[in-house]
């Protein structure tokens, strides 16, 4: 028993990474082009993408994980049962309860880490995740300045610079305009200049070298221009807002906060109600993974004489509808529409009775297939098509 143990390890786990690592791409590359739009319009360093992308693979992870663990079982069981392995499997006397004996234990390992990443790790990637976009947003990542645009350096100063040479050690062609105090004002015009760092970490250096200082004020008769070789120009670096503290959002919190607010008598209606939604969602979708594997097993096994692949498409379907159900129940317990409990459990037993019923017919009833109905229903579908396409090639041929 232990070799068809291992047989089934091996076939559940080639499919189920697959899976996960395709997903996971596909999610990464869907929002990777939005997040380099967004860096490069806030003028931010390319590497802070990858940190971004890095915050938000927990939450892709989330939905990643039951959508890897359903396919891997559900190919795993269909290509038992389209190379009749599987009826030689039952016919020594497995059933369909043992042959579950790998797929759980690879669910009861996913669950645990799915519930780690939804319900511990997630909290903080998100929160790191809106931290970086808030930096990039108030310039508190040190966005780099463009070369030919004019670059304010806080309220007081704008700089612009022709050329960059050297990763921005050495700067050609540089404007500067600044005005230190009320009705003052300073314009530089300098062949080049570098960046240099000082004690106080709130100040930076801008070196010039071979330019003209025109200085202005209300008590001046004319302009004081001054013409330099070397001139020096402490620049203060504006200060930013700080970032809000974690915890604002439900999304931000971990379970056991959530679990804590939403019996929190001092806190609002509204934050308990949001809270407990919040809470019930994330258990909820844990839960779900321990019907993952007689729903795999139901939609896996085709008819006989059939290689149909429609309980792949329909496994899926079923995944992104009941989570789309669990999002919409989430909303509506948080507005306090519903008590949260019969928002989000009650669709998980509706689920788990139609598993069920599934897995009963197939397991247990002779010559059961709870998708026979749709399969024979494609199937004629199909048929139909392909002899309405030749029907209409005819027509056009004869047309011409």
């Amino acid at each position: 028993m232990k070799s068809i143990d291992r047989y089934l390890a091996r076939l559940i786990a080639v499919p189920l990474i697959s899976t996960l690592v395709i997903a996971a791409m596909l999610l990464v590359l869907d929002r990777m082009l939005r997040l380099f739009d967004f860096v490069a319009t806030e003028g931010g360093p390319v590497s802070v993408v990858w940190k971004m992308l890095a915050n938000l693979l927990p939450e892709y992870l989330g939905l990643g994980i039951p959508i890897g663990l359903m396919l891997g079982i559900l190919l795993a069981f269909r290509r038992l049962a389209t190379t009749s392995e599987l009826d030689v499997l039952r016919g020594v006397g497995m059933s369909y309860a043992r042959l579950l004996r790998v797929p759980f234990y690879y669910t009861i390992v996913l669950a645990a880490a799915n519930l780690a990443i939804v319900g511990f790790v997630q909290p903080y990637a998100r929160y790191a995740y809106e931290g970086l976009r808030f930096e990039l947003r108030s310039g508190a990542l040190g966005a780099s300045i463009k070369v030919g645009e004019f670059t304010n350096l806080g309220d007081k100063m704008t700089l612009r610079i022709e050329q960059s040479l050297d990763d921005g050690r050495r700067l050609n062609g540089i404007f500067v305009h600044a005005t230190p105090r009320p009705g003052q004002e300073a314009s530089v015009t300098a062949e080049s200049g570098q960046f240099l760092r000082t004690d106080d970490p709130d100040v930076i250096i801008f070196r010039l070298t071979n330019g003209t200082l025109v200085h202005n004020g209300p008590g001046y008769r004319a302009p004081r221009v001054l013409t330099f070789t070397n001139y020096d120009l402490p620049i203060d670096l504006p200060r930013f807002e700080q970032f809000r503290p974690r915890g604002e959002r439900n999304i931000e919190r971990n379970l056991i906060e959530l679990a804590r607010l939403g019996h929190d008598r001092g806190a609002s209606e509204q934050t308990r109600d949001t809270s407990r939604s919040a809470f019930h969602f994330r258990l909820a979708e844990v839960a779900t993974m321990f019907l993952l594997p007689f729903l795999a097993v139901a939609l896996g096994v085709p008819p006989k004489r059939s290689t149909s692949a429609l309980g792949v498409f329909l496994s899926i379907v079923i995944i992104v509808t009941y989570h789309k159900i669990n999002q919409y129940g989430e909303g509506v317990g948080g507005r306090g529409q519903i008590d949260p409990i019969i928002a989000l459990w009650g669709p998980f037993l509706l689920l788990t009775a139609l598993v069920g019923w599934m897995f009963y017919q197939i397991a247990y009833v002779p010559g059961g297939q709870p998708i026979g109905a749709l399969e024979r229903v494609a199937g004629k579908a199909m048929s139909a098509i392909k002899r309405w396409i030749p029907g209409l090639n005819r027509r056009r041929e004869v047309a011409a």
